[in-house]
């Protein structure tokens, strides 16, 4: 484990995450880090919640671990990357990408949280997808399977450094006949090319012009090693997609999203080509993490924070976020799938928005 990524130094513990077999491998995994009971994975004071974490931000990602039990086991409705959302098996994540959604929701630096319980989650899945049946038709998420995004608010391939519960789902998909897993990331872990997915599990690299990512994708793997794991995750039996993801306009936004295109097409060969899809996603930002960028990232705010371009929306969750200016981002869009179309013609396009 690169340890500049993840020293676990401090584990908040439930009692009853710790009584559970994973829970005990997760312990064991780290046997020197200090362990402190909690109450509840989504109630740590100094953790969640305390503004004064944001000097502290990439420390506490690196050193602490949070262990806990999934509580609420639920697949919700997508219909546009995935069909369902499946229940998380860990939230969290040691990378800190600037424009990260998570940190709204539960509040600044949040570090890994493993749910010790996979056992009912992987369950429920089961359950869930046995319900379904046969995909009785096609659409944007899969002709013929059903999909499920194991990864919402995590990213899987860095969660599987920390334990098995990425491993445990993609076994179980490969087991269902009418059901696939599905996430992105931006970490390459090799590792998960020893597994057996079975062409049941996608995943979807996060791509964006090296000039952005470096200021923006914070401690995770470069661009070019993204794109040079795709061949190989293609040979190990994954379905790989990308997730251009996010987009963000600025001067010479469509130069260099050309010349990444390019990069991507040299450094596939034709067996990925000929399963590519993408997912295209513009940039959405929002007020509170604006504020607490401020406090830890300042320079990328110049990029995410463009009043002149964006326009305020308020989410369904009651957030105000920003967006780019309807009219315009129309034009955008476009802009980028003609990009698509003459550079990589053969990637078809799953959705834009």
């Amino acid at each position: 484990m690169d340890s500049a990524l993840l020293d676990i130094r401090r584990i908040y513990v439930e009692p009853a995450a710790a009584e559970l077999p994973r829970g005990r491998e997760v312990l064991d995994r780290f046997p020197d880090a200090e362990r402190v009971e909690v109450e509840s994975h989504n109630r740590i004071p100094e953790l969640y919640g305390d503004e004064t974490n944001v000097a502290r931000w990439v420390r506490i990602k690196r050193g602490a671990l949070v262990l806990g039990v999934k509580k609420s086991l639920t697949a919700r409705p997508n219909g546009r990357s995935a069909d369902f959302i499946a229940p998380s098996a860990a939230n969290g994540c040691a990378m800190a990408c600037a424009y990260c959604y998570v940190p709204r929701h539960k509040g600044y630096s949040n570090p890994i949280t493993v749910f010790a319980n996979i056992d009912k989650i992987a369950g429920y899945v089961r359950r869930h997808a046995g319900r379904q049946g046969p995909k009785p038709t096609p659409n944007e998420c899969d002709p013929a399977l059903w999909v499920y995004d194991i990864g919402e608010n995590s990213d899987c391939s860095l969660d599987a450094r920390v334990s098995d519960n990425v491993r445990d789902l993609v076994d179980l998909f490969g087991t269902l006949p009418n059901a696939k897993a599905s996430f992105a990331t931006k970490h390459v872990n090799r590792d998960l090319l020893t597994w057996d997915p079975r062409g049941h599990t996608r995943i979807r690299f996060s791509l964006m012009p090296a000039a952005d990512a470096k200021l923006l994708d914070i401690r995770t793997s470069p661009i070019a090693d993204r794109i040079a794991a795709i061949d190989d995750f293609v040979a190990a039996g994954y379905e790989v997609h990308v997730n251009f993801s996010p987009v963000v306009v600025r001067d010479g936004w469509l130069a260099d999203w050309a010349e990444l295109l390019d990069q991507l097409d040299a450094g596939i060969g034709p067996a990925a080509k000929s399963q590519l899809a993408a997912e295209i996603i513009f940039l959405t930002h929002n007020r509170d993490l604006h504020q607490v960028n401020l406090g830890w990232h300042p320079k990328a705010e110049d990029l995410l924070w463009r009043p002149d371009l964006q326009q305020g929306k308020r989410s369904e969750n009651g957030f105000w976020n920003v967006r780019y200016r309807t009219g315009a981002k129309g034009s955008y869009v476009s802009a980028l799938r003609d990009l698509i179309s003459t550079h990589i013609p053969y990637c078809r396009i799953r959705y834009a928005f």
